[in-house]
């Protein structure tokens, strides 16, 4: 009976102390939310399964999920949400943004890349962006965030020697040479002497920002993004170094325990990946709808300009030509998934998507190529001359003129549309023998 008594009473010491531990553990301690890099993506291609991660409605839901979980949470960005390498990036940049305002992030890095189409364009929708180096009112170049009695402390320094204006000779909108890293250091200092945890976004690599920048005040540094995973910290002197994965694929989540002094104890590290099983988030439903909408009634409006652009001959023969001297190649192509890629785009809607249909038909966007279905329908699906070129003049002179692409190697050819960002997996050993096809016939 005493036994049991005291097994009883042990038991209870065991639970309090335990709680208490937990208790002081919830108070000294700090979850994280980081990324960076969203690289001008609105949501993943969803062409292949590996790489069908990510998004903004799944970034949603996976926030919503952790918000839930853990109220208190700090959600931070060392921002690069832009891309500016077609004429479509703009359009999806100001969707990304209004996207991107839905998540209320904490604090978000500017990056070279977000101003690529002025300020007024990313400070529009009042996102909190930090520039910490940057001359003037426009960006806050420190932002603080308490939450549970614990002050995050947010800078963001960004590399003047990347300035395309400066990289052109002409002048920038930076603190003067010089001033930027002191100034930076006594914002890093006072936040320091006040028991706050302080954090630097960056896209230095690390060699390069223990150069740079004044990391004795910094508790934790975010560095150049990794191309999709992120990395596991590590522990340079007494900064915690994270490195985020880029293009929206995945959540980085760093629970904290800090001791009396505020410095960080000890740290757990997850990267949450965001699959296809990941729902979108009802919220963002509309904001999806517009953004398709705008951009077919942008592919709409492009059609209509091409249309009255485009006279003369087209450098474009069509599948259909080819098949009278390569009949075994055409009855190969027609069995394959490249025959029907344009059905696809119709499939999951999106054959209004320029992204999309780039690689989906033959010649968009170029003299001659593919404008809507309607008007150069036998152009659509990824065809011969999707891999070996115009062949127009080829076809008219019975062969005896090469087709454009005749000196490519096969390597060349897949790499058009079998991009890392598209194709993940891709592998022309493996991927060739679904299309093999005699070369030998070709001429």
């Amino acid at each position: 009976m005493k036994k049991s008594v005291m097994a009883i009473f042990f038991g209870l010491a065991f639970v309090l102390l335990f709680s208490s531990q937990a208790a002081t553990a919830g108070k000294n301690g700090i979850t994280l939310i980081y990324t960076g890099n969203l690289d001008g993506e609105l949501e993943p291609c969803g062409c292949s399964l590996e790489g069908d991660f990510g998004g903004i409605r799944r970034q949603a839901t996976m926030i919503d999920r952790l918000r839930k979980e853990k109220p208190g949470l700090f959600l931070i960005s060392s921002g690069g949400f832009m891309r500016s390498e077609s004429v479509h990036d703009r359009l999806t940049g100001e969707y990304i943004l209004k996207g991107v305002k839905t998540l209320n992030y904490d604090a978000i890095g500017v990056q070279w890349a977000d101003l690529a189409y002025g300020t007024d364009f990313i400070t529009h929708d009042t996102l909190p962006w930090v520039a910490s180096n940057w001359s003037g009112a426009t960006f806050q170049t420190e932002r603080n965030i308490t939450r549970n009695g614990r002050t995050l402390a947010f800078f963001s320094w960004i590399d003047p020697r990347e300035s395309p204006l400066q990289q052109m000779g002409g002048s920038h909108t930076m603190t003067a040479p010089g001033s930027d890293g002191e100034a930076l250091a006594q914002a890093l200092q006072h936040a320091k002497q006040s028991g706050t945890l302080t954090v630097l976004a960056t896209t230095l690599t690390p060699d390069d920002a223990r150069r740079l920048l004044p990391l004795q005040q910094v508790d934790i540094l975010l560095i150049r993004s990794a191309y999709e995973k992120y990395s596991e910290p590590k522990k340079v002197d007494n900064t915690l170094v994270l490195q985020p994965g880029s293009r929206g694929m995945r959540l980085g989540r760093l629970d904290i325990a800090l001791d009396s002094a505020g410095a960080i104890q000890s740290w757990k590290h997850k990267i949450i990946p965001l699959p296809k099983t990941t729902p979108d988030a009802p919220r963002l439903k509309a904001w999806y709808k517009q953004y398709n909408t705008q951009v077919e009634a942008d592919y709409q409006k492009s059609v209509k300009i091409t249309k009255a652009q485009q006279a003369g001959e087209s450098p474009y023969a069509g599948a259909q030509a080819c098949q009278s001297c390569h009949g075994e190649q055409h009855k190969i192509w027609h069995a394959s998934r490249h025959a029907h890629a344009y059905g696809t785009l119709r499939r999951v809607n999106k054959a209004f998507d320029p992204n999309c249909i780039v690689c989906h038909t033959v010649g968009f966007n170029k003299p001659g190529g593919f404008i809507d279905d309607d008007t150069t329908g036998n152009l659509s699906n990824v065809q011969c001359e999707s891999c070996h070129g115009p062949a127009q003049a080829h076809a008219a002179s019975s062969g005896v003129k090469p087709v454009g692409n005749a000196d490519w190697p096969r390597e060349k050819m897949c790499a058009q549309c079998h991009t890392p960002a598209h194709s993940p997996s891709f592998n022309v050993d493996t991927y060739w023998p679904k299309i093999k096809h005699p070369r030998e016939a070709l001429r």
